[in-house]
């Protein structure tokens, strides 16, 4: 009797200990921009145009501000012109051609003693400043190509382009505005890079062996938002947090025709 009762009580202890937890459906997330930049100017310059609005999906190298580059440009023709210009060039081989030719002559008389030695020396000291002359020209032509350089980047930097293709998410400065340089001065633009989209995770260090880079995972956003999407694991964080027992893990998620948001929650399940 006294072994019945024990075997009882130990059945009624086992039906109110509690039961293991389930394995959890998925880990909570947040869906970002694989990145979030700001367009300033590269120099103090007037905005000519701004060809986008917030909310603009643009795709990389697509121009998005114009700036007042019209001293550059006129600085630019000129040196284009300068350096494609062969009219000194040609003067200073014309001389040098022709104080080579005179001292070839004076030479001559030199040696059947119909001039002075004072006489082809001085042809000689003209025919080094010719040729100095002919060397300075092609210095200030090839000059001139590295100045037109120069200024064409100058006027490349007029037109602000974008870096990747997403989303402007901000309009600061409008036409007219004076663009300043420098981190501490205002934005022109904000921009957001949403393919491929970063997927941002938290996990309890007891999984740690279990989530490797390269691997597979499942991203279910919120609600109202249906589906579920696959995103690779990019990075898994080898400094744990001591104090909550976690570490971190980015996942990439592909998002080419732009149909997932971001800044959702929602969670992940890994494969």
């Amino acid at each position: 009797m006294k072994a019945l009762s024990l075997v009882l009580l130990s059945s009624a202890a086992l039906a109110q200990a509690p039961k293991p937890a389930a394995a959890p459906t998925g880990y909570d997330c947040l869906i970002e921009p694989n990145q979030r930049i700001e367009i300033r100017s590269p120099t103090n310059a007037l905005i000519d145009k701004i060809l986008v609005e917030r909310g603009s999906s643009v795709r990389a190298g697509d121009t998005l501000v114009l700036l007042d580059g019209s001293v550059e440009r006129e600085a630019l023709a000129g040196a284009q012109q300068r350096a494609d210009s062969e009219a000194e060039l040609r003067v200073a081989r014309a001389r040098a051609d022709y104080a080579r030719e005179k001292f070839r002559r004076r030479e001559d008389l030199r040696e059947q003693n119909y001039i002075t030695a004072q006489d082809r020396d001085e042809a000689q000291a003209e025919l080094r400043v010719a040729e100095a002359e002919l060397a300075l020209a092609v210095d200030n032509r090839r000059l001139a190509g590295i100045e037109a350089q120069r200024l064409s980047a100058v006027v490349k930097q007029r037109s602000l382009r974008a870096p990747f293709s997403g989303i402007v998410t901000e309009r600061l400065q409008n036409p007219g505005e004076l663009a300043f340089t420098g981190e501490g001065s205002r934005p022109i633009l904000k921009m957001a890079q949403t393919n491929p989209l970063r997927v941002e995770v938290v996990l309890p260090v007891s999984v740690l062996g279990q989530v490797k880079a390269g691997r597979t995972a499942e991203i279910m956003p919120e609600a109202p938002l249906k589906g579920t999407w696959q995103a690779s694991i990019k990075v898994v964080d080898r400094v744990m947090d001591s104090a909550s027992g976690s570490f971190g893990v980015r996942l990439e998620l592909p998002n080419p025709n732009g149909d997932i948001p971001a800044g959702v929650r929602c969670k992940v399940r890994f494969l």
